[in-house]
């Protein structure tokens, strides 16, 4: 009897945890349906959506630091580096280390500070904690409004970057922050050198991973043991490195940056098709999971306030957010303003004086705009982008109970409020209203700069490979005849990106210039594939094509339709 009972306490309990996430899967496609339709960040809606559930009577879900450390943060870091350009970053790799070191540094200083001096009774130690936790941007929300809004590549490069190496910074610093508070001392040239030996033996960790997946290359050509590999490759990165106890973090940046690199030049395109497929649903369902799981943390947040007098909540609230809405603006226009050998250092070049000028992007072409220090209108949108995420209430929420001397952990429930407050300010208020500043502000990707490059490329591609067909016809005279059907195929291919560059260089315009030709093209295209598809169906229907040939020739025009944008992009 006693058996069974357990039996069915088990079952009930996996039947309640399958219908919670069953549930939250439901919740995280419909806000993205709302999203898609009004505009609306999800990653703004969901947190509100998680504060009404936690409202309302009935079991809640409440964070995991370590759940969150180290199963949600090593995939999401880890597929926006893949996602991330190497050389972009190394381009602007000046601003981005200003804001996700020196800037996040400067947070939590200065917010430490703030608390030592103007809330009862905090110690510099424990406002250091807090700064660090608040410190580094979440770019999830920023990046997904900038990306819809069509925010110019340097931005999103900036904003990316950032968030890949913020989190480093943050961490370390909140660890060494957390050994001061436990043990009652702090000593800012131990822990400079121990955020040095830290993120050095990170970087060291992430190149030893990718060099390591590169090893294990002849098994990356099944698509299955490719994605199989590149799951496990950031959750290695990071327990390697903490093992070591190295940041993690960085490893799994570092070593995503590297692997995104090098995968055009090792991979399989079956691979690469089916990788990029899956990274997508892992983002899209954490991502979901973490901002739901921001809102439900209400409850846990609020539990201990009832200890500290009114005014030193209203002023540790003020001084976290304060700290974090001012200092953002205050540190990019410093670095590229004042002066001009402090804006070349840290904001890139300074001689573009006139770079409000709306025709300044495309004078200075798609390689030489990332060599340009920030414009005014950049700037703003830069200070508007430092959305908080599950990073800061996860760091804050690994605080001790206790000190070494078996003290409760000094203002631990203030911090986890002001963190908390300090989210919920950034990821909905700047979420909600990034998107109308960016088109207030004027700033768009310069859409024919951008098809003139593709279609440049296509055409040295196109151009590669026939000079390719000659060396093959002179090696292989029995292959006369596929050099001249296939020569045949890229000539098509080559006059139709001519004839789209011509038509890009004759337009004076930043906008795709639209081309019936081309539009008709598309259509055609797709209703061919249609009908294809239609007939395909009508013989398996009538019992003449089975279902697993269906889907091979189903997936032929499944990977042709791939190659058709969904509107005219150059």
């Amino acid at each position: 009897m006693m058996i069974s009972t357990r039996v069915l306490s088990v079952e009930v309990s996996t039947h309640s945890t399958l219908l919670f996430v069953l549930a939250a899967v439901a919740v995280v496609i419909a806000v993205r349906w709302v999203a898609s339709r009004t505009g609306l960040p999800a990653a703004a809606l969901l947190p509100l959506i998680g504060i009404a559930y936690a409202l309302l009577p009935g079991p809640n879900v409440s964070l995991d630091p370590d759940l969150v450390l180290m199963v949600v943060l090593p995939p999401l870091l880890y597929s926006a580096a893949l996602d991330s350009s190497l050389l972009d970053i190394r381009r602007n790799l000046r601003i981005v280390v200003s804001l996700s070191v020196v800037l996040v540094l400067l947070t939590g200083l200065l917010v430490g500070i703030g608390f030592h001096l103007f809330v009862a009774g905090a110690t510099l130690a424990a406002g250091i904690a807090v700064g660090a936790a608040i410190a580094p941007p979440d770019p999830v929300a920023a990046l997904a409004v900038g990306r819809r809004v069509n925010l110019p590549p340097k931005m999103v490069t900036i904003i990316q970057g950032e968030g890949l190496l913020n989190d480093a910074t943050a961490l370390t610093m909140l660890s060494v922050a957390v050994a001061a508070a436990v043990g009652g001392t702090f000593s800012f040239p131990a822990a400079i050198g121990q955020f040095v030996l830290a993120a050095a033996g990170g970087i060291a960790v992430g190149v030893v991973v990718a060099r390591a997946k590169r090893l294990v290359r002849p098994l990356t050509a099944d698509p299955l043991l490719s994605n199989a590999i590149s799951l496990a490759t950031p959750f290695v990165a990071y327990l390697l490195g903490e093992a070591l106890h190295v940041s993690g973090v960085l490893a799994v940046v570092v070593a995503g940056l590297i692997v995104g690199h090098q995968t055009p030049q090792f991979g399989s395109g079956a691979a690469r098709l089916q990788t990029n497929a899956v990274w997508r649903l892992v983002d899209f369902l954490l991502e979901g999971f973490v901002f739901l799981l921001i809102g439900q943390q209400l409850p846990a947040v609020m539990r201990g306030l009832r200890q500290y007098e009114t005014s030193t909540i209203v002023i540790a609230v003020a001084v976290s957010v304060g700290v974090v809405l001012l200092l953002r603006p205050a540190w990019l226009i410093l670095t590229q303003w004042l002066p001009r050998s402090l804006h070349t250092r840290l904001g890139g070049v300074a001689e573009q004086d006139d770079s409000d000028d709306p025709d300044a992007a495309r004078r200075l072409g798609g390689v030489d705009r990332n060599a340009r220090g920030l414009t005014s209108r950049e700037v703003v949108a830069l200070s508007w982008s430092g959305t908080r995420g599950v990073i800061s209430l996860a760091a804050i929420f690994t605080l001790p109970l206790t000190t070494r001397s078996g003290d409760p952990f000094p203002d631990r429930d203030l911090l986890l409020f002001c963190t908390f407050v300090v989210v919920l300010v950034t990821l909905v208020g700047q979420g909600l209203t990034f998107a109308p500043l960016v088109r207030m502000l004027g700033l768009r990707a310069n859409e024919a700069d951008q098809a003139r490059v593709r279609n440049e490329a296509r055409s040295a591609a196109v151009e590669a490979a026939l000079a390719r067909l000659d060396l093959v016809a002179a090696e292989e005279p029995d292959s006369r005849v596929a050099v001249n059907t296939t020569r045949a195929q890229l000539q098509t291919r080559l006059a139709r990106y001519r004839g789209r560059l011509d038509l890009l260089q004759q337009s004076g315009s930043s906008e795709l210039p639209t081309s019936p030709e081309y539009e008709t093209a598309l259509r055609v295209r797709r209703t061919v594939l249609e009908a294809q598809r239609e007939e395909l169906l009508r013989w398996r229907d009538s019992g003449r094509l089975p279902d697993e040939e269906l889907r091979v020739l189903e997936r032929e025009l499944d990977h042709e339709e791939l190659l058709l944008p969904k509107r005219a992009p150059g």
